[in-house]
Formats: C-alpha cells, structure tokens, sequence
C-alpha cells in the first residue's frame, strides 16, 4: 500500500508582509515520490539513452509543448525517440516532478541528466548547443547535421 505523505520545506520569505506588518513567512509542502514512480522513472532514465516524459507519445504529441519537443529532436535526426507517457499514470506525471525538481512536463533525459524541458530544448537548439550534446553523448554521428537523415 502506497501512501503519501507531506514534507514541509523550511520556511522561507513571502514577498510583502501579512496583515499586522511583520515579514510574512509561508511554509512549502511537497508530496513524497511514491517507491513505484521513483522505480518507473529510474528504469526509463537509465535504460534508455535519451527519453522524454511527455504528454501523449512521439506519434501522438497530446500538448503543444510536448509536440515541439518531438520535433526538435526529430529535426536533429533522433529516430525512435523513448518516451514515457506521463497522462497514463498520474504516481508518474506527478513524481517525476519532484524527481527533478521540475514543474512541467515534457521532461528529457541524456544518458541518465536530466536536460530540461520544452523551453530548454529550444534554446538548446537554437543555439546549436543540443546538436553538439547529442554528438558528445553518441546520440547522433559526429558527421551529423540538424535537419539531415540520420
């Protein structure tokens, strides 16, 4: 049996302050990892090279942030892109959250690092930066291009 449970954060400054004018302080409760999720996420990190914890599959992008991550790095010539559907199982669209310490999904994984998500992907890949990491971590052949066929 499962169960979850809170764990508070110190507390920490609120901007502003509370009604009788002292500092304001607010305490911040985050939700435990449940042992299944945290074993679902390590399998899927470790045993694939690069995976995505997304909405929907690489076929069926279920959000648009989802969607542009596929593209991204179907455009770098990624084929058979691992992907963890997070709308299948909520223990997994919420711990994988906390795995990171990362709000949103999708979510990718390089050789077991977390990358980051949608934004990230896309700077990434206008910077040139994502292409030179697939290569470094033998994703991509070194001769690649983003936008050929690998």
């Amino acid at each position: 049996m499962c169960v979850t449970t809170l764990r508070t954060a110190a507390a920490r400054p609120v901007l502003g302050r509370h009604a009788l004018g002292a500092p304001g302080f607010q305490l911040v409760a985050h939700r435990l990892i449940t042992a299944r999720a945290q074993s679902l996420i390590d399998n899927a990190v470790k045993q694939n090279d690069l995976v995505v914890f997304m909405k929907g599959t690489p076929d069926e992008p279920m959000c648009g942030f989802s969607r542009a991550v596929v593209q991204i790095l179907q455009m770098h010539g990624v084929d058979g892109i691992a992907s963890v559907d997070c709308l299948q199982d909520p223990e997994v669209r919420e711990g994988i959250k906390e795995y990171t310490d990362w709000p949103t999904i999708p979510q990718v994984y390089v050789k077991g690092e977390f990358i980051g998500g949608c934004d990230v992907m896309v700077q990434m890949h206008q910077s040139g930066e994502l292409h030179e990491l697939l290569v470094k971590e033998n994703i991509l052949p070194a001769e690649s291009k983003p936008g050929e066929d690998n």
